[in-house]
């Protein structure tokens, strides 16, 4: 049973999961031959350190998490965020008196990869797709520099993998916040009216996804137009919601750094046929991909099942270039659910669904629903979204 919004699960991980984590890691360095891998991100930093803090938002400080083949990860971390660590796993914390523009830990971030790199002389970095480096390029050139008998390998594709399998504790935290905005999307229903902006439907509904437990809500979008809307992605607007009007929210609340990620739609007054039946149609490709989202089924088949039924109801085409992704302690998480996918679906991925179509010129129509693969099927990790689309007054 969903977890009720008033009752949370507990917060944090045992040390336990941090040593599996770390672990599956290590093995597959092992296997490539990789000395250590160095992490520079939030999201890496955070699970397989536990190290977490909202100075992230602030761009001015590099932190570097080292990951060698045996033992624990080290943290190389600026000194202001030192005694943060007394609340992880961590033991080994080198820090730098930043911000120090000339050298802001890059030195000492080669002596520590040096230090656990002498066999292969091989080091992973996250440098493929989806991923980024967190700190200057110029930065990295000179931790090349400094280290010039080392080779880089991306290990983009090992942590993807190891991330797309949650562990119970980590389902659990998702699935407390998409009920928490599950309950969010039940109060607006009840709240909306006509007259009322876009701006205001989505600030009432991040006020109550807070109040049932959210820590923020950080991705709340929405798009509204006459029978329909043409972008999901641009929102909340000033427009005044008006009679005839469709209504997309779209919202990523979060609960102890996990996120949820699904829409609902509204209509207001009346809704035209052809936007009924848009819905109608969408509901019911979101019910071809639970069918088809189980264990050993491919990410392009689920893709397939879904967009079958969509192009059978009329579908101008997808506007998305997607429909569905990974999910968790990001928005948005590897893989994606796109023609011909090849990612194996296993127990324990967190995923959404999204099917969308284009039903008229310049007017869409999106569903979004959190899903966990189990081991014979798939599971809602909150209540389905209404099989009819509402009509607001």
């Amino acid at each position: 049973m969903p977890l009720s919004p008033l009752n949370p699960p507990a917060r944090g991980f045992a040390q336990s999961e941090f040593e599996l984590r770390t672990y599956e890691l290590q093995k597959q360095m092992r296997g490539k031959q990789l000395d250590a891998v160095f992490f520079t991100t939030e999201a890496e930093f955070r699970y397989f350190s536990g190290f977490k803090s909202q100075f992230w938002e602030s761009p001015t400080r590099p932190w570097f998490l080292v990951v060698p083949t045996e033992g624990k990860p080290i943290a190389v971390v600026p000194e202001i965020g030192v005694s943060g660590f007394e609340l992880t796993w961590i033991t080994d914390v080198r820090s730098w008196p930043s911000p120090r523009p000339e050298d802001d830990g890059i030195s000492l971030l080669a002596t520590t990869l040096h230090e656990v790199s002498a066999r292969f002389r091989r080091i992973g970095a996250m440098l493929g797709p989806e991923t980024h480096l967190r700190m200057p390029a110029n930065n990295f050139a000179s931790l090349q520099n400094l280290l010039l008998h080392h080779s880089w390998e991306d290990v983009s594709d090992i942590i993807q993998i190891i991330r797309s399998v949650k562990s119970k504790a980590e389902i659990e935290k998702i699935r407390f916040s998409c009920n928490i905005a599950a309950e969010a999307f039940d109060y607006l229903r009840q709240h909306l009216s006509v007259g009322i902006t876009e701006r205001q439907a989505c600030k009432a509904m991040h006020l109550e996804m807070l109040r049932l437990g959210a820590d923020s809500c950080p991705y709340l979008i929405s798009g509204s137009g006459p029978a329909g809307y043409d972008s999901i992605i641009m929102g909340p607007t000033d427009r005044v919601l008006t009679e005839g009007d469709v209504l997309i929210i779209d919202t990523g609340a979060n609960f102890d750094g996990y996120f949820c990620d699904f829409d609902r739609n509204y209509a207001f007054v009346s809704a035209a046929k052809e936007t009924v039946d848009a819905y109608e149609a969408v509901y019911a490709a979101t019910e071809a991909g639970l069918g088809a989202a189980e264990p050993g089924r491919t990410t392009g088949e689920v893709w397939q099942a879904m967009w079958s039924v969509l192009e059978k109801a009329g579908a101008l085409g997808n506007d998305v270039g997607r429909m569905g992704h990974g999910l968790g302690m990001q928005l948005t998480e590897w893989p994606s659910f796109i023609p011909k996918g090849d990612v194996v679906l296993k127990p324990g991925m967190v995923l959404t669904l999204e099917p969308g179509m284009a039903f008229a010129p310049n007017r869409m129509m999106v569903h979004e629903d959190n899903i966990v693969i189990t081991e014979n099927g798939c599971e809602l990790l909150h209540p389905r979204t209404w099989d009819k689309l509402p009509v607001i007054g």
